[in-house]
């Protein structure tokens, strides 16, 4: 082998869910470890970077690196977001690659598609919150929105909370919800099924656990339809009137210092002078390294509010990586063979 080889492993979508990465254990585990090793000061996490192309439809591509000192990876997550190509082209909003190197020579290991590992951190996230702050005896799950993050964060909430036996969904097309439960019954063969037919209040009232999934900027949510004792789970920007979280005895976020300066519902609350600090009754690594308790009695409302913190991505690309790569998949890519100017037909291949 040339001294200068240089090679890295390919990982496609359907590489990871082959390698059964599709775990949402895995996952809140791979993610409880990074809130740990971040709160640890382990993990250096710089800003994003944000490209927008279209002010009005928010078309984007984000740039987002993490580094965990540990296990001496760094990682990158690209991510598109174009939110008027399902109604303009007819294909999904967004997509994602995901890049790892090493920290020992700064060489990459793996090119991995990042769309599921994206979908997934942000269920991981909610089931991660919900084993603190939901009912443990939960049956009843009520989604508002029936994409891609309410399909996985069905999946999630069912791996956190096992007792959930019956899920309401609602969308703004009935062909949504026929096409959720299609799919999900097949997943989840053990929950019933019920469409709401767009009635957001029957999907929601008396559900013990809720989840607001929609690109929507309106309050969908309203606060009578939670019951004592219910755990929201908001993924979003602005689905809930500013009712539900004033109605709620707790607000959980994974990180406020981030939250308030985004567009959610907390956050336009903050700016409008309706929420303090002070009203927040925790970070999720509170929790998780339990410095506060999570759910202390049966009949509070808890409303739990995720921005999606990059470096958790990156955690759980690793995690995937690591079992991709056990399970001998992916494709090898030969990034070099030699350094430039080792090659020996370079006189040949140079442009003056």
């Amino acid at each position: 082998m040339p001294r200068h080889d240089i090679h890295c492993r390919f990982f496609s979508q359907e590489d990871l869910l082959a390698a059964g990465c599709l775990d949402i254990r895995m996952a809140m585990d791979a993610a409880e470890s990074a809130i740990r090793a971040f709160d640890k000061g382990d993990v250096l996490f710089p800003d994003k970077i944000v490209q927008i192309f279209n002010d009005e439809t928010q078309e984007r591509i984000n740039c987002l690196p993490a580094t965990f000192k540990d296990k001496e990876i760094c990682g990158m997550k690209w991510v598109s977001v174009f939110p008027p190509n399902p109604v303009k082209h007819g294909i999904q909003n967004l997509s994602a690659v995901i890049i790892l190197s090493e920290i020992v020579h700064g060489f990459p290991i793996a090119f991995m598609e990042g769309t599921l590992c994206s979908n997934i951190r942000v269920g991981s996230i909610g089931a991660l919150a919900a084993k603190y702050l939901a009912r443990q005896d939960a049956t009843s799950i009520g989604f508002i929105g029936a994409g891609e993050q309410a399909k996985m964060h069905l999946i999630a909430m069912k791996t956190a909370i096992p007792s959930l036996t019956t899920c309401r969904v609602a969308a703004k097309l009935v062909a949504e919800e026929e096409q959720f439960t299609r799919e999900m019954s097949a997943i989840v063969p053990d929950m019933d099924f019920s469409m709401a037919n767009s009635d957001l209040e029957r999907a929601i009232d008396g559900a013990d656990i809720i989840v607001t999934a929609t690109s929507a900027q309106a309050p969908l949510l309203k606060a009578d339809w939670m019951k004592p004792g219910a755990f929201y789970s908001h993924i979003g920007g602005w689905e809930d009137e500013y009712n539900v979280a004033k109605l709620c005895d707790k607000i959980v976020c994974d990180d406020w210092e981030t939250v308030k300066h985004r567009t959610q519902t907390l956050s336009r609350m903050y700016k409008e002078g309706l929420l303090a600090d002070d009203d927040l009754y925790a970070n999720l690594v509170e929790l998780v390294r339990g410095t506060k308790p999570g759910r202390e009695n049966d009949d509070e409302r808890i409303y739990f509010n995720a921005v999606g913190l990059a470096y958790v991505d990156v955690g759980i690309a690793i995690a995937m990586y690591e079992r991709a790569l056990e399970a001998g998949l992916g494709q090898d890519l030969q990034i070099q063979r030699e350094m430039i100017f080792e090659h020996a037909d370079l006189k040949d291949w140079v442009r003056l």
